[in-house]
């Protein structure tokens, strides 16, 4: 059977383990490049907008 202190080296061990893949993942995370930022990928779903600023004098009337 296991002691009390194979069981203790164990959850040290194990809880060790797991914080340093913690610490690995968000290191990984923030230093990844992402493939197109975000406002790319949103912009290409939207429509176009078009100006109405730049009327001819002829579509005016003139």
């Amino acid at each position: 059977m296991i002691s009390d202190d194979d069981l203790y080296r164990l959850a040290i061990f194990l809880g060790s383990c797991a914080m340093m893949m913690i610490v690995l993942y968000h290191f990984l995370d923030v230093n990844s490049s992402e493939e197109e930022p975000e406002t790319q990928i949103k912009a290409e779903g939207a429509v176009p907008v078009v100006s109405t600023d730049r009327v001819s004098a002829s579509e005016k009337g003139n």
